[in-house]
């Protein structure tokens, strides 16, 4: 699994980061309350548990998801983008206008032959 983003997203974040600071994290929401929308938060704010994995970095800022959450995921790339919308309701990109919105691609998978 990798993680990458566009530029429209790189531009929201950019955003972000001049009016919160550069410290910022992303974390894949589960789908309890924003679905399943990438979160960004100042990393002061909040804290990764031991059950996090950081799947890579979008300019910078590190992108975690749950470990039960990867399992289901580890076969897919992900791609974060920023569309016109309303952002989760936690996230700094509430409010902006924009949202952060994952899309993914289910990657091939070939088994050992032996």
């Amino acid at each position: 699994m990798k993680v990458e983003a566009t530029l429209s997203a790189k531009k929201l974040l950019s955003d972000l980061k001049k009016v919160h600071g550069k410290d910022l994290l992303f974390h894949q929401s589960g789908g309890c309350c924003d679905g399943s929308a990438p979160m960004c938060f100042p990393a002061k704010e909040y804290q990764v548990g031991s059950s996090d994995i950081k799947l890579g970095e979008i300019d910078g800022t590190p992108f975690y998801m749950n470990e039960d959450q990867y399992e289901t995921w580890k076969h897919t790339d992900l791609t974060i983008d920023a569309v016109d919308g309303m952002g989760g309701m936690f996230s700094l990109d509430n409010g902006t206008g924009r949202r952060f919105l994952t899309k993914s691609e289910i990657c091939l998978v070939e088994e050992d032959k032996k």
